[in-house]
Order: C-alpha cells, then sequence, then structure tokens
C-alpha cells in the first residue's frame, strides 16, 4: 500500500564518488534529508526542515590498514594462512560460516527470487560441486528476496561473505578435514577475495561475485592440500573465466551470477590440477597473478566506470517508465 499511495522520484546523481546517495523525504511541511558517501554506513549529512543536523567529512581512512592491503600479495596470504595461530580466527570464521549456512538452509526452504540454489540441486545432483554452488546461491536467494536472517559479510557485502565461506564449508565437509585447516582455508579465501576486491572499489560495475568466486576457488585449492603456485593458478584462472560480469544491483539474480562464479573458481583449480591453464596474451591474463589483478583493478575501476553510468541510466530509464 506504501508503494501504491506514496509518490516516489528517483534520479541520477551528478557526482564524481562512485558511491553517493542522498535520500529526500516529505511529509506536509516537513522535509528531511540524508547524504551518504564514500561507504555504505557512513553517513556524511543531515537536514531536518532545511537545518542541518549533521555535517561531516567522509571518514578518513586508516592508515595502517591502508598499509596492510598495499602490501598484501597471494603469497603473503598464503603464508599467512599456513602460518596463523587458528584460536585467533576461530571464533569469527566459524561464526560466518554457521550464520550464512542458516540463511542458505532458509533459501533453500522458503520461496525467494528465483530459487536459483533449489534449481541447481534438483535439476544438477548432489555433487559437493553442485552443493558448493547451490548453497551460495541459496543464502543469496534468501538474502536479495527479503529475509533478515543476518549474515557476515567480506568487503562490505553479505553476498560476497556467502559466496565465500559456504563453498569451503561444503568441501571441507565432503573431504573431512580437521577444524584447524578448515579455518585456514577460510582465512584465505575471505583475504584473497579482499585483495581482489579492494583495488576495484566499493561500487563498480564490476560484479563483486567474481572476486568472492575466486575466494572460494583458493580455499577450496587449500583444502585440497594445494601450495602457493597451485592457489596463484586458481585465482588467474578464475579470473581469466568470469571477469567481465557486470554488477547490476542487488536483486534476485544476483543468486545466479554467485553460482557461477563460485563453478569458475572451482574450475580454475581443476584445471591447474589437470596442468592447464590460461596464458599471459590470453586477453586480460598476464604472467604472474599479481599483475592479473592490477589488470583486474584498471577493468572494474576505471574501464567499467562508463558501464557503471549506463547500467544505471538503464535502471532508472525502466522504473520511471
Amino acid at each position: 500500500d506504501f508503494l501504491n499511495n506514496t509518490p516516489i522520484s528517483l534520479d541520477v546523481l551528478k557526482e564524481d564518488t562512485l558511491l553517493c546517495i542522498k535520500i529526500m523525504l516529505k511529509n506536509g511541511e516537513n522535509t528531511s534529508m540524508v547524504e551518504i558517501r564514500g561507504t555504505h554506513t557512513n553517513i556524511v549529512k543531515m537536514e531536518k526542515d532545511g537545518f542541518v543536523v549533521l555535517d561531516n567529512d567522509c571518514l578518513e581512512s586508516n592508515k595502517n590498514v591502508e598499509t596492510l592491503f598495499n602490501e598484501m600479495t597471494i603469497q603473503s596470504i598464503y603464508d599467512f594462512a599456513c602460518s596463523l595461530d587458528c584460536n585467533d580466527l576461530k571464533d569469527c570464521l566459524l561464526r560466518q560460516v554457521k550464520y550464512n549456512h542458516n540463511i542458505a538452509l532458509e533459501g533453500l526452504k522458503g520461496q525467494y527470487g528465483a530459487n536459483i540454489g533449489r534449481v541447481i540441486l534438483e535439476t544438477e545432483g548432489d555433487s559437493v560441486r553442485n552443493r558448493a554452488k547451490a548453497m551460495a546461491a541459496a543464502g543469496s536467494d534468501a538474502r536479495m528476496s527479503g529475509s533478515e536472517m543476518p549474515v557476515i559479510i567480506n568487503s562490505g557485502s553479505g553476498n560476497q561473505g556467502i559466496t565465500i565461506s559456504l563453498p569451503v564449508y561444503e568441501y571441507a565437509k565432503h573431504l573431512n578435514v580437521n577444524e584447524d585447516t578448515f579455518v585456514r582455508a577460510l582465512a584465505l579465501a575471505n583475504l584473497i577475495a579482499i585483495h581482489i576486491k579492494r583495488g576495484i572499489g566499493s561500487l563498480s560495475a564490476f560484479c563483486g561475485a567474481v572476486s568472492a568466486g575466486c575466494g572460494a576457488g583458493a580455499g577450496v585449492a587449500f583444502l585440497h592440500d594445494g601450495d602457493y603456485n597451485c592457489i596463484a593458478h586458481t585465482v588467474s584462472n578464475s579470473l581469466g573465466i568470469l571477469s567481465g560480469t557486470i554488477c547490476d544491483g542487488a536483486k534476485a539474480s544476483c543468486a545466479a551470477k554467485i553460482a557461477y562464479a563460485v563453478d569458475a573458481g572451482i574450475l580454475g583449480y581443476f584445471m591447474y590440477t589437470k596442468g592447464k591453464e590460461f596464458y599471459r596474451g590470453d586477453g586480460i591474463i598476464s604472467n604472474n597473478v599479481e599483475k592479473t589483478i592490477k589488470n583486474i583493478y584498471r577493468l572494474g575501476k576505471l574501464g567499467m566506470a562508463q558501464t557503471d553510468k549506463e547500467i544505471l541510466s538503464i535502471m532508472t530509464d525502466d522504473v520511471c517508465d
């Protein structure tokens, strides 16, 4: 009733900042405005009836965190995962799996979106690879279509947190690995996804499921006793498969993109086990994994900047028709 009886207008802001949202409400003579900028939770301005209630600059970056990000490589992530004290991260990472698994079960049980997770299991079978895809998709089915169940994120995204953690969980069960190995694989998967996503930015026309699927594939490789070379080739291979996938907002079809991002990550690993890989010059693939990741930064941040504007134009034109 609210949507049917309340006039709503939607416009695209002419802003250099990729992530900027202004919401203005009017009720009789009263008005309010809230502006979010830079990150999804960074409220920089609030007004009520024309009076400024809050006026803050964007959040200052944490220089220590930025330094750590800048020094991060697939090699350093792998070394960290192999040497970390699992007790330091166990509670956090196992909680990520618990929460994200719960919403995936809800997605399989209920009527959410296009029920991609359920469709995969019903049509493609119950292999561990299909379960890895289906559970990640089912979590997104529920999250994108109304479930208020909590999810533990990666890179600011619930979908990405689901995409990373649940495939690793399914393979950990299948391989019957010990808890410490599982925690190490989760740490590696989460950090690799962050490493790929951070250079693209918090908002881009580049689908974040791709970086999350790479992380999941790397986690699966680690569970199979994959060494650094295995992890690096898994990441490069998977980036060569789906890196052109666009982000056109949070909605039901995200679940399908997630399923195939997970599949690309797993395929990237199995390619390596068969002695197969994409080589330098195969499109955006370079001669080492870090250069390939930098190519992804360029593609997502610079190359797809106009794509982002065009997607917004298409979406707003369709809403306003």
